[in-house]
């Protein structure tokens, strides 16, 4: 089993910036890529931004340009740099990591952008 822990979210003014931090710790032997989720009320769950194994990155169309997703493979742990954050951005955000087959998600941190 693998464990992640999100932290870095909170509350922060329109045009500010936010980084959130994803730190893997149990059974850690291999892990693939990782994610950034988030999940505004009424809406689905959506991919913001992922990661590969050697650092190849996907993003949402919404994000680009504002969001650096990276990853410090010997920490286990994946970063999500939020830039020129819009109220829009407003969202409970997952870490979320691959290994093998399995798949493992964070418990979600709020993200709060005020206006």
């Amino acid at each position: 089993q693998v464990q992640l822990v999100e932290s870095g979210g909170g509350l922060v003014q329109a045009g500010g910036s936010l980084r959130l931090s994803c730190a893997a710790s149990g059974n850690i032997f291999s892990l693939g890529a990782m994610g950034w989720y988030r999940q505004a009320p009424g809406k689905q769950r959506e991919l913001v931004a992922s990661i590969g194994t050697y650092g190849s990155t996907n993003y949402a169309d919404s994000v680009k340009g504002r969001f650096t997703i990276t990853r410090d493979n010997p920490k286990n742990t994946v970063y999500l740099q939020m830039n020129s954050l819009k109220p829009g951005d407003t969202a409970v955000y997952y870490c979320n990591a691959g290994q093998l087959v399995d798949n493992y998600w964070g418990q979600g941190i709020q993200v709060t952008v005020s206006s």
